[in-house]
């Protein structure tokens, strides 16, 4: 007997292993994309510091020179490099520290000098002795108690041979101190979008791709893939962390450079959506847990529970790419609330106790994406809210019209006549055993 299907409908496993190669490839060639993307920025950040630093260098020097007079100012250059290569966001701090650090290098070096003398011995108990106090001062390591510590060993070796040695070494870190903060402010600023962008890509596209896994081990019914996701979302931690440190370079680049002012309000969208998607990875975490569990229990999964994953997914990116272009995530938001109405759908289809946490868990981080974009919480939770009832009313319609209809009161013919009937019967009651006047 001849077969009728079509030839289509037959796939051979070799058929399948080559389209689940190809995906595998597409995958990792997306992924190499982005990564040299964001390699090219980091050497474009990388660039402009090292710029930074030559220049400041250079400045400090000369300034220093011309100032003090000839001589070998070393610190001038030394700590104006310092100020530069430290971590973005901390150059201010790094150089009040740096100021702080040597004067107390100076004041306890020239002290014990003073009552111990010099010798080896004594270099010894002065820099342990300048450690300590710096230590109790900061509270922790840092350029403070390195400065306060170099500084006690040039004070308590070179004094002896050199004296005056501690005023110029007090201005030649203030002349760096300032020419590094000049450079970085006036003179060389960096773009602190570029920053932002090259910060934030990883975390985006980690993001992204793990919701994907996500959606495509519940269509799949692979628990060990919905675990691996779980794993590479726990691992964004140290991106979101250098995520952190570039919001704090920004903000120190919008506050100190003039020509940068502009950007203070974007500088701002930026770190607010850095704070709401902080949050929604954890709620994209919980999604993971559950979904990988909820699979290990045999639970049902509707077809619109991962396609609700991935319409969230596509807000991220959406977001992502109009903040970019500096236009309003309006896309972003219609694709947030189609992910809150899937979530409706796949919940009156049928969820059981993790199916319904993982539907709870999609429509709080997709009012936190809509926060991300500027919505105020009432109108986020709203929004998510309206639209997964729309998506339950599309699946079972009468009964949330059941479980929505306002119960009625008694009309008031209807009370009356129940207190009239009442008092009828509680008369006739009392009469019977009252005693007839």
């Amino acid at each position: 007997m001849p077969d009728d299907r079509p030839a289509d409908s037959v796939r051979s496993p070799l058929d399948e292993v080559v389209e689940r190669g190809g995906r595998v490839v597409d995958r990792a060639r997306r992924q190499g994309g982005q990564a040299g993307r964001i390699r090219l920025r980091q050497l474009e950040v990388t660039i402009v510091i090292a710029v930074q630093a030559g220049l400041a260098a250079a400045l400090a020097a000369l300034v220093a020179q011309h100032l003090l007079g000839p001589g070998a100012h070393v610190f001038a250059p030394a700590a104006a490099v310092g100020t530069i290569a430290t971590a973005l966001g901390q150059r201010a701090r790094r150089t009040f520290e740096l100021l702080v650090g040597v004067g107390l290098g100076i004041v306890v070096g020239d002290l014990l000098r003073f009552v111990l003398g010099s010798g080896p011995w004594q270099t010894g108990l002065v820099v342990a002795i300048a450690i300590a106090t710096a230590l109790l001062v900061a509270g922790r390591g840092g350029a403070l108690v390195g400065q306060a510590g170099g500084t006690a060993v040039l004070i308590a070796t070179l004094a002896p041979t050199q004296p005056g040695l501690e005023w110029p070494r007090i201005f030649d870190a203030l002349v760096g101190g300032v020419v590094g903060i000049l450079v970085v402010a006036l003179l060389l600023p960096i773009n602190p979008m570029r920053v932002l962008d090259r910060a934030v890509e990883p975390v985006i596209a980690g993001l992204t791709d793990q919701l994907d896994a996500v959606a495509r081990a519940l269509s799949a019914r692979d628990a060990d893939a919905a675990i691996r996701a779980l794993e590479q979302l726990r691992g964004l931690d140290a991106d979101v962390a250098r995520l952190n440190d570039a919001l704090s370079g920004a903000d120190e680049v919008v506050t100190l450079a003039p020509v940068r002012w502009h950007r203070r309000a974007q500088y701002q969208r930026y770190a607010l959506g850095a704070e709401h998607l902080e949050r929604l990875i954890f709620y994209a975490r919980s999604v993971a847990r559950r979904s990988a569990t909820a699979l290990q229990y045999g639970e049902p999964v509707p077809a619109q529970l991962p396609a609700a994953i991935e319409r969230l997914s596509e807000a991220v990116r959406a977001m992502h790419q109009e903040r970019r272009k500096g236009r309003d995530p309006e896309r972003a938001r219609q694709l947030t609330r189609e992910s809150a109405e899937l979530a409706g759908r796949a919940w009156a289809e049928g969820v059981r106790s993790y199916g319904d946490a993982m539907v709870t868990d999609l429509r709080t981080g997709g009012s936190e994406l809509l926060r991300a974009t500027g919505y105020e919480p009432d109108d986020a939770n709203r929004m998510v809210r309206q639209a997964a009832g729309r998506g339950q009313a599309a699946v079972r319609p009468l009964a949330r019209v059941h479980l929505h209809r306002p119960r009625r009161r008694p009309g008031a013919a209807r009370t009356r006549r129940h207190r009239r009937s009442t008092a009828r019967t509680h008369g006739r009651r009392w009469g019977s055993r009252s005693p007839r006047v």
